[in-house]
């Protein structure tokens, strides 16, 4: 009847990966052929030599959206690129900021870790500490 379930499903994240591995790398030459080789935010230029460090990054985060001509890619060195993604998310933590477009805003925490500490610890709310 075929592999079983996980041999099968091993197979299936393997294929996926060697399939991005090979979309990915197709994109990245053809971006490092359009553009030149300097970061679009940094301005930090690059070489042979350190040219690994320097990122494909899709402007509207689907990585499966490659025009031809280049319009969803930029160039970003490795630092700029993780801040690009940190900035997408990273405000999204704080109360009342919008998670992203649509929605809503971020829910407030009610939960307090350390309100009954006191009394785990056996102490007295009221003589403070040692």
């Amino acid at each position: 009847m075929g592999q079983p379930d996980g041999k099968r499903l091993d197979a299936i994240v393997a294929r996926a990966q060697q399939e991005r591995a090979q979309r990915e790398h197709g994109y990245r030459e053809k971006a490092l052929k359009r553009f030149p080789w300097v970061c679009g935010r940094c301005g930090r230029e690059f070489d042979r030599r350190n040219v690994r460090e320097l990122t494909v990054h899709h402007i509207d985060h689907n990585h499966d959206h490659n025009p031809e001509d280049g319009s969803n890619w930029e160039l970003l060195c490795l630092y700029c690129h993780d801040h690009e993604h940190q900035r997408e998310i990273g405000p999204a933590t704080g109360p009342e900021q919008p998670r992203r477009k649509g929605r809503g805003a971020a829910p407030q925490s009610t939960h307090s870790p350390f309100a009954g500490l006191g009394d785990l610890l056996g102490r007295d709310p009221e003589q403070g500490s040692d």
